[in-house]
């Protein structure tokens, strides 16, 4: 597969008549987005707003981050969800580099976050520095919880895909290319390289809690190889209502941190051979299914090592170490990206399971941390929402508009998809 990405650099964004970008001005149609967004008759209403790098701006309660898109050579958008099918992977997409969608709005369920484009918490969100074009939707009244997920979900990819409207003629700043072939192609290549795979474990429970493939509910399927060019190329969206802080937003997928780094060492240090999706099941059968799955496919796909990412934590800690530990076994040596739920003082442990196996782990930071986040000029969405979150409690929220919070309510703030702010210091 070969994809070309033609970076538009997004400097500033500011509200007109119609879309369009000029010497990095994004210029938003904001009556056209919004007749965009109500095109869903369960939307009764929605309002835009804009969020820039150092404004002392908060927006709460986040649900997605989605970037904004032009696909040049087919239909424009998420293939399986809001076009028909097509593969992901090949031919050529402008993006608006900088730019991104966020969508906001009544709660859905407690574990949505917040970003602050400021002082503390704009160090623990990757989306402080991007220029936020938040879209605040208001459902119709009585509609389900999985209903109004989809209604708001839907409603954010129709958002990105109308500004991404504005990267159709724009002028290229920045191209960058990602080609890897089949596999036989690429061992014949670099017979000498070692081969690794990337396991992306997904949030895949119901309850709020899921991820699509081209559309696909991922608690559907079993444990799947797909290539690294389909996920940065719009194939995978998120659904999920995760904890804020490692959940992957839409944006995280279309970037995904990991798969970048590999690409960056193939046919250097290593031969990229693929990824994976394992989903996180529910119950024990779906674990042991998907984790022997998953070892299998990995096996048979002949890799000599794997990179396994998770998303959230709990009980999916048992499925991160269940595949360490089966990979190991075939020989495979195996490393594990993690967040850590260690308690505001940071002694508790860390995952709720652990293998003897399991000896290379990369944590992305302590879920638990408290942070203080100082009041803002401006709040985009409910204050009072915070109190709500994943990470937020009663009273969390001061008189004087103050926050105090741990990282689970924060977008982003220790993804285990290497996408976030946060480093590890060893000791």
């Amino acid at each position: 597969m070969r994809l070309e990405q033609n970076l538009i650099h997004v400097k500033d964004v500011v509200a007109g008549d119609a879309m369009g970008i000029e010497n990095g001005v994004l210029t938003v149609d904001i009556e056209g987005l919004k007749q965009c967004v109500l095109e869903d008759d369960k939307i009764k209403s929605v309002e835009i707003d804009f969020a820039k790098p150092g404004d002392r701006t908060r927006i709460v309660p986040v649900k997605d981050v989605i970037e904004p898109r032009y696909r040049v050579d087919r239909q424009n958008g998420f293939p399986g969800v809001t076009t028909k099918y097509e593969e992901c992977g090949n031919g050529v997409t402008n993006i608006l580099k900088g730019a991104a969608i966020v969508t906001i709005g009544d709660m859905v369920g407690f574990q949505e976050g917040v970003i602050d484009m400021w002082g503390e918490g704009a160090g623990w969100t990757p989306f402080s520095k991007t220029l936020n074009i938040v879209v605040d939707i208001t459902p119709v009244d009585g509609l389900d919880p999985h209903t109004h997920e989809r209604v708001v979900r839907l409603a954010g990819l129709r958002a990105s895909t109308f500004v991404g409207m504005a990267a159709k003629d724009a002028a290229i700043d920045e191209t960058n290319v990602y080609e890897i072939g089949t596999m036989a192609e690429e061992v014949a290549k670099y017979p000498d390289l070692p081969k690794v795979a990337y396991v992306e474990m997904t949030i895949s429970q119901g309850l709020l809690h899921d991820g699509f493939l081209y559309g696909v509910d991922l608690k559907e399927i079993v444990p799947t190889w797909f290539h690294p060019n389909e996920e940065i190329d719009n194939a995978v969206i998120s659904g999920n209502c995760v904890a804020a802080c490692d959940k992957i937003t839409t944006y995280q997928h279309q970037n995904n941190a990991l798969i970048h780094d590999l690409y960056a060492q193939h046919g250097k240090t290593i031969n990229y051979i693929g990824n994976i999706f394992s989903p996180e099941l529910t119950t024990l059968d779906g674990k042991f299914r998907n984790c022997d799955y998953t070892a299998k496919l990995c096996h048979q796909l002949g890799a000599d090592g794997v990179i396994v990412s998770e998303e959230g934590y709990g009980n999916p800690d048992s499925d991160l170490v269940m595949i360490c530990k089966r990979l190991e076994k075939r020989g495979i040596k195996t490393a594990l990206v993690t967040d850590e739920c260690s308690g505001w003082d940071g002694t508790s442990q860390p995952l709720t399971d652990t293998a003897a196996e399991a000896v290379a782990v990369v944590s992305s930071g302590n879920v638990s941390k408290v942070i203080e986040l100082e009041p803002a000029d401006k709040v985009i969405g409910n204050l009072k929402s915070a109190q709500t979150l994943a990470g937020g409690w009663d009273g969390c929220v001061a008189e004087d508009g103050s926050v105090k919070v741990e990282l689970n309510a924060v977008i982003g703030a220790t993804s285990e998809i290497g996408f976030h702010n946060a480093s590890v210091k060893l000791y």
